[in-house]
């Protein structure tokens, strides 16, 4: 038996006491885990282990009334970190190193700025983006690198497939999806869905636990807009008004199409336009440059001065367009009718105020209600308004809408700027009655103004017809909506016979469509200068009408903002809706209905292509130059003088005169 020193026995017992007192705080120590932070332990452990992974709900397609796509939703990846499970390694270098290559990685093929990045990765967040909207090929190169903590979602982007097409109506959206501007905000919340889940157990570098649980929740797509826009009335409108603004060198021009009948808008455009998929880069190069060296605050106004739709959001001065309505008031209230006889002088005096005719130098003189709507006649509209009284002349501004809002369906509707009833007194009537000292915007006007063609009942604009779910169905339909009935149709008729006047024998003419009745008013206001006070030498000049006026379908208002050189609404505006009112008639399959003089002018400019088959090829180029035609040889040896066997186009065809006739022959 060894026998054990008392010095060892001593150390022995030492090193038993050590072990003992050592085992005891490890008991201490595992019960402070296992017991008083149990809880919070579970939870770091379920942090670590669960992957919560967003599934992006797809926004709703955006459609015209033919089912033409105007806005869609397309897959896009977002980049993921788990900042716990980046830095993967027993040790701290191994760690470090594991940072080092996400970093590297993700910075190079993110095109990122590295510090950036490493800052992202490392953030005291459970999860955190740090990219998105990439393609699927960048997206498939950082799940070839298997990087720990770092996960691709599926997202869905917005695109515009028609680029700037109908920008300002549409809108766009931030790079979260959320309606920015336009039909796009208007609509927000039926168009963004729910987004769903994916949640799942996994290990550190991402693999599936075999215990672990996983649920999917499915997001719920929103719904898509069909909306009132006819996508070829809106081509129509764009192409007219950028040749209005490149004519007329005009700031912007505007414009609205709009059905009487329903108050369906069928376009709504505004030049320069900007790319919704784009919003924030200007799509004229000199204004990129000039937005560059802006403040962030200079910025932020320039962005919502570029995405603001005035012919929603903004007021203008209608000018004598504006006199439709006080005529329409003077004849309902019976205080004139189309036989009245008026007098011009060039001035009429109100109160102790002169006020002038725009031909003050040339006076109309003697002229009938017809022809002093035709006119524009000023001193006209003075006697109008003041004899229906400011109480009066203000309930049908209230009538027609002027004093409140249209309820259009569409973000940032402004309201008319209009002179207090009770300190307008007979000068502010006066001119307002001619369509000055009143603001008013777009939408407020046309829609006023349809109701003229609807026999006097106003209908609420709207842009917007259905909703649908992604199957197609529909959701909910929003039907053509009566506000009130504003006129007798006695009164509207009688506008109508004006306003087709005003095109066709009055100032307006530049408008005119051959084989339309087209009836409409031109008007030119000079800005108010809202620093000194009067009136600045810019203008919005413009042009509302209708067609056709036995039975309108389409009303149009076209506006120059500060056009240059000429500014008569008859030369700037009226020309550009005599365009989108020709174009859109025929589209519409509405037929043309000539009247005898009309249909003589016609027959002056066609011929009738004779027969030249079977002459030799000298005689048929002289009957056709008898008839003002021209011809081209497509077949047959054009150096020998041979026998036409065939024409295009063929005998009895009436074609304009100079117009030519292929010849065909044997070769």
């Amino acid at each position: 038996m060894l026998k054990v020193s008392g010095l060892n026995r001593k150390r022995l017992i030492i090193a038993f006491g050590i072990v003992c007192a050592l085992l005891v705080i490890l008991c201490f120590r595992v019960g402070y885990w296992q017991i008083i932070k149990a809880d919070a332990m579970t939870e770091k452990a379920v942090e670590q282990q669960t992957r919560d992974t967003p599934v992006e709900a797809k926004r709703g397609t955006i459609y015209d009334r033919n089912g033409a796509e105007l806005a869609v939703s397309g897959s896009s990846y977002s980049v993921w970190a788990r900042p716990a499970n980046v830095k993967s390694g027993s040790t701290e270098e191994k760690k470090q190193a594991a940072l080092d290559t996400c970093v590297s990685a993700l910075s190079t093929i993110l095109d990122m700025d590295a510090e950036e990045v490493r800052t992202l990765v490392t953030k005291e967040q459970s999860l955190v983006r740090i990219s998105k909207g990439i393609d699927k090929e960048t997206a498939d190169k950082i799940r070839e690198k298997e990087l720990p903590g770092i996960e691709i979602s599926e997202d869905t982007k917005r695109y515009y497939p028609l680029g700037s097409f109908a920008s300002h109506l549409i809108g766009s959206v931030t790079d979260d999806n959320v309606g920015l501007s336009g039909i796009e905000l208007q609509y927000n919340e039926y168009l963004t869905g729910v987004s769903g889940r994916w949640i799942k157990n996994t290990d550190v570098a991402g693999n599936g636990l075999s215990y672990g649980l996983e649920k999917y929740y499915e997001p719920e797509d929103g719904l898509s807009l069909v909306l009132t826009v006819d996508q070829v009335i809106q081509n129509y409108v764009e192409n007219a008004i950028a040749k209005v603004q490149k004519k007329t060198s005009s700031d912007r021009v505007m414009c609205i199409v709009m059905d009487p009948e329903n108050g369906d808008v069928l376009s709504m455009a505004v030049t320069p336009d900007y790319d919704p998929n784009d919003p924030r880069t200007p799509t004229k190069k000199s204004e990129q440059k000039k937005l560059e060296k802006m403040t962030d605050k200079e910025k932020l106004e320039y962005w919502n001065k570029m995405w603001r739709n005035p012919l929603v959001s903004d007021t203008y001065e209608p000018g004598s367009t504006f006199k439709l309505l006080t005529t329409s008031i003077a004849l309902e209230e019976g205080l004139t009718n189309m036989n009245e006889s008026f007098v011009c002088t060039g001035s009429y005096k109100v109160a102790d105020t002169t006020l002038h005719c725009w031909r003050r130098g040339n006076p109309h003189g003697t002229q009938s209600l017809k022809q002093a709507v035709g006119n524009s006649c000023n001193p006209v509209f003075m006697q109008l308004g003041l004899r229906t009284g400011i109480e009066k002349y203000y309930e049908y501004m209230n009538l027609f809408g002027i004093t409140g809002k249209t309820g259009i369906d569409y973000p940032g509707e402004g309201s008319a700027i209009l002179q207090s009833k009770d300190t307008a007194g007979p000068v502010g009537l006066a001119t307002m009655s001619y369509g000055q000292g009143i603001a008013v915007t777009p939408i407020q006007l046309i829609t006023a103004i349809s109701a003229i063609g609807n026999d006097g009942v106003m209908m609420k604009p709207h842009i917007v017809k259905e909703l649908k779910d992604k199957d197609g169905n529909t959701v909910e339909k929003y039907e053509p909506e009566i506000v009130r009935q504003i006129l007798s149709e006695k009164t509207a008729d009688e506008m109508c016979e004006i306003m087709e006047y005003v095109v066709s024998d009055g100032g307006a003419g530049t408008a005119k469509v051959e084989g339309y009745r087209v009836g409409g008013k031109t008007g030119t206001a000079n800005k108010p200068d809202t620093v000194k006070g009067g009136y600045l030498e810019e203008t919005y000049s413009s042009f509302i009408g209708m067609a056709p006026m036995n039975d309108p379908k389409v009303a149009v208002l076209v506006i120059a903002d500060n056009p240059k050189g000429i500014k008569y609404g008859s030369q700037t505006a009226a020309p550009g809706a005599k365009e989108i009112i020709s174009e859109v008639v025929r589209y519409m399959g509405i037929e043309p209905q000539y009247s005898d003089e009309e249909k003589k002018e016609i027959e002056a400019k066609q011929t009738e292509v004779p027969d030249i088959t079977g002459e030799s090829l000298s005689d048929a180029i002289g009957i056709l130059g008898g008839s003002s035609l021209k011809y081209k040889v497509q077949s047959g040896n054009k150096d020998k003088d041979f026998k036409v066997k065939d024409q295009y186009p063929k005998a009895g065809t009436k074609v304009e005169k100079n117009s030519t006739v292929y010849i065909y022959g044997s070769d």
